[in-house]
Parts: structure tokens; C-alpha cells; sequence
């Protein structure tokens, strides 16, 4: 068993494998399953994250509130016509994060990682990444088992709950998340993946959760293509041996004091922020008053 990131590492330096084999063999110590039956769950749901992707990229995909839908098909288009100014990979990553939570906010199915409104990030990362570097299938399940180690040590010593720590709690986390997996899908090593997940965490720290009326929706969306564009980022800097002044898990815990600190008007209360904008208190009118007539 694993408590913390630094804890994570040194297993896996002891052992000589990855942080997503320390994971693995966790969770058949927990639940008492073969390697294979573990293994068989993560490619179920990667395989839920991949048909996400798939439809959020290649089809018209409206919420019911019709705030949200349309866009991650729309950078796909753009990326056809023109040369993205911030790349390709990164722009691809964008998309598919985005992609990911049009779908979760039509009422489709996603794999929540950490949480459904965050949950673009992580597979966003992947399936950009999938085009260079070509992983295997086994490659991307250990992507998602490291993502999961990671997260885990999050929400162990900290939170993954927008309404207890704000966004940096769930789209922070996810970040994190990504760019550790990221890292080592890339041949990183584990203390690689966990600056990187320092990296992540840092650049979103504060961030408050403020969904207007109150829906996984606006500003969730585009919050998760900053994350995965942050994800990829950190990663790189990882990678190039850039390392995090302060500790991961130290990042961590300041996370965590940070969403003790944050009024409740900031934590998924729709009640401060972008919710409480002229524009976001008539969109919130207008919704309501939809859902009024309809029913």
C-alpha cells in the first residue's frame, strides 16, 4: 500500500517498475483478482473513454440546456483548415478533453476521472498522445493505471470534489493525473511522472468551481481543455528534467488548505464567480424557465 506520491515512487524505484504496476498489483491485493481480470476492468473503461472521445470529435453533440455542444467538432475542423498556433498534439488533446465532457453534458456515457466534470482531461491527454507515440492497448490501460495512482494518493490526503476544494480539486487533480500517466506512457520515469503532476497541480491551484445554474456545463468544458492543455505542458517540462521546487505531495496538501480557505460561493454553489454574472444569472433564468414549461 501506498499513502502519498513520495511513497508511490520509492515503491516503484524499489521494485523496478512503474507506477502503474505498483497500482496494478494494489488492486489485486485489495479485491483479490488476477492480474488479468484487473487489467480486463481499465480496458472496459478506457474503452468507454475512446467511444467518448470518438462521438464528442465526430458529431454534433448538444447539451439539453444547449449551453454546451459543438465545440470540440469545431476545433477538429479548424485544425484540418490551419496549422494551430499552439501545435497540433496539444490542440488535439484540447479537443478531445472537450470532447469528452460535451458528451458527459448531453447526458452520454463517460468514465469519471476523477469526477464526471473533470473527466476530459485524462483520456483528452491519452488519445492525443496516441497518435505519436503509438502506444500499445496494454500501454494505454497502464496510462490510465498510473493516472488512477496518482488521483488516489489525491484523494487520500486532499480532495477530488469541486464542492469541497473548488475546480483545482477536480480539473487541478485531472491535470495532475494526466501528466503523470503522460510521462510515463512516454518512458518517464516515476519521479518524472510525479513532478509532472506537481507541475500540473501548481499552475491551477485556487481555481474555483462555478458552474453557471448550477450545470456541469459552463465553464466545465472549457476548464478541462486548459487542463489537458496544462497536463501536456508539465509533462513536457517533466520529461526535459525541469523538477518541481516543492514536493508533490506538498503541492498536494497546499491544494487542499487552499479549498478550506475558499468561500462556498466558490465551491459548486453557483453562487459566486462566472454563476453570478449578469450573463450567468439570465442564462440560469432562461434554463429554468425552459424547464418550466417543458415540464
Amino acid at each position: 500500500m501506498f499513502r502519498n506520491a513520495a511513497e508511490l515512487v520509492e515503491r516503484a524505484l524499489a521494485e523496478n517498475i512503474s507506477a502503474a504496476e505498483v497500482m496494478i498489483q494494489q488492486e489485486m491485493q485489495l479485491k483479490n483478482r488476477s492480474k488479468a481480470a484487473v487489467m480486463q476492468d481499465m480496458d472496459e473503461r478506457l474503452a468507454v473513454m475512446e467511444e467518448a472521445v470518438r462521438r464528442g470529435t465526430s458529431e454534433e453533440v448538444t447539451s439539453v440546456s444547449g449551453l454546451t455542444g459543438g465545440d470540440a467538432l469545431k476545433i477538429q475542423t479548424y485544425m484540418k483548415e490551419h496549422t494551430p498556433l499552439s501545435g497540433a498534439t496539444l490542440l488535439d488533446a484540447v479537443s478531445k478533453a472537450m470532447a469528452t465532457n460535451e458528451v458527459n453534458a448531453a447526458m452520454g456515457t463517460i468514465c469519471a476521472t476523477p469526477t464526471a466534470g473533470s473527466a476530459g482531461v485524462v483520456p483528452g491527454t491519452l488519445f492525443a498522445v496516441k497518435e505519436q507515440l503509438q502506444p500499445s492497448r496494454e500501454d494505454m490501460i497502464h496510462y490510465l493505471f498510473t493516472s488512477g495512482a496518482f488521483g488516489m494518493v489525491v484523494a487520500n490526503n486532499a480532495s477530488i470534489s469541486g464542492a469541497a476544494g473548488g475546480c483545482q480539486a477536480e480539473v487541478g487533480s485531472a491535470a495532475g493525473m494526466a501528466a503523470a500517466a503522460t510521462v510515463e506512457l512516454a518512458g518517464g520515469t516515476p519521479e518524472q511522472a510525479a513532478d509532472a503532476m506537481a507541475i500540473a497541480l501548481k499552475n491551477m491551484l485556487g481555481l474555483v468551481c462555478d458552474p453557471v445554474a448550477g450545470l456541469v456545463e459552463v465553464p466545465c468544458v472549457k476548464r478541462n481543455a486548459a487542463g489537458a492543455s496544462i497536463a501536456m505542458m508539465a509533462a513536457d517540462m517533466a520529461l526535459a528534467g525541469v523538477k518541481s521546487r516543492i514536493p508533490c505531495d506538498e503541492v498536494i496538501v497546499a491544494m487542499y488548505k487552499i479549498g478550506e480557505n475558499m468561500s462556498d460561493d466558490l465551491k459548486e454553489t453557483a453562487r459566486g464567480g462566472l454563476a453570478a454574472t449578469p450573463t450567468g444569472r439570465a442564462l440560469e433564468t432562461e434554463i429554468f424557465n425552459i424547464s418550466l414549461e417543458r415540464s
